[in-house]
């Protein structure tokens, strides 16, 4: 018997099937990571077989890379795509200002580099991920491991001076090993609870010598995709200053679900 889906996975899924309907033939797209970004991957594959459409992609982590060839897209790295004309990635957190905290996944030092690279950067996403001010999701910061204790006790000095609510670090565990990324880094997540200035927090972390890169992706974003558990999906163009709502259909037993 097959379990029926969650609301939170029929939202994630009506997001991701609108979001490659921005696709087109030749484009060369970034793909996310994390679980709305592996629906858009599926989304984006049947929509490639259907409409015959050629696209070259660059993955954002080994993950998506590894599905996205499972799924029969072309998947080639950064260096050799150049300039792409598309990212599409999910978020942890967003606010009215397509501000955004990424990294729950550990691979927002490569989402960042890829949306950087991008001419445009659509986040699909649900409704619980909007907040009025970001920090309430725990924000990740790579660091490499040598001398990372060190790098810690320097971050935890630069929050005790920064506009936030809290100041608890830890150490990101996979079981009962530290989590390591595709470089082989650590990630801090920090416990901050709200994040009074987001531009001027993340230009101090990245001066920490140790520091790799942070989750907070400013000014990257300029198109969010909202998804609901009743199949509606809200767009809003940050550009343009426009929203969109309209209903996108889908069936629990169509190819996007499996295996969700």
């Amino acid at each position: 018997m097959t379990k029926a889906l969650s609301p939170s996975d029929r939202a994630k899924a009506a997001a991701a099937k609108r979001s490659v309907a921005f696709v087109e033939d030749g484009m060369k797209l970034g793909l996310g990571t994390g679980s709305t970004a592996a629906l858009m991957v599926r989304a984006l594959a049947d929509l490639a077989r259907s409409e015959g459409l050629t696209l070259t992609c660059v993955a954002t982590s080994s993950r998506t890379a590894d599905q996205a060839r499972q799924e029969g897209l072309k998947v080639v790295t950064l260096d050799e795509a150049g300039r792409l004309d598309l990212t599409i990635d999910g978020a942890d957190e967003f606010d009215a200002d397509f501000s955004l905290i990424k990294g729950g996944g550990g691979a927002h030092l490569q989402e960042k580099i890829v949306a950087a690279a991008s001419e445009r950067m659509i986040v699909i996403t649900d409704a619980s991920k909007e907040v009025k001010t970001l920090g309430a999701f725990p924000l990740p910061v790579e660091v490499i491991g040598f001398g990372w204790t060190t790098t810690q006790t320097q971050i935890e000095e630069l929050l005790a001076g920064m506009d936030v609510m809290g100041t608890g670090i830890s150490r990101r565990m996979a079981g009962e090993t530290p989590f390591r990324t595709d470089e082989g880094n650590f990630i801090l997540d920090l416990a901050l609870g709200r994040i009074g200035n987001a531009r001027a927090l993340s230009q101090a972390l990245n001066q920490i010598p140790g520091v790799v890169e942070n989750g907070l992706f400013l000014g990257l974003c300029d198109t969010i995709v909202i998804g609901h558990s009743d199949g509606r999906v809200e767009t809003r163009d940050l550009n343009a200053g426009t929203v969109h709502e309209e209903n996108v259909l889908f069936e629990e037993s169509s190819n996007i679900f499996r295996e969700l």
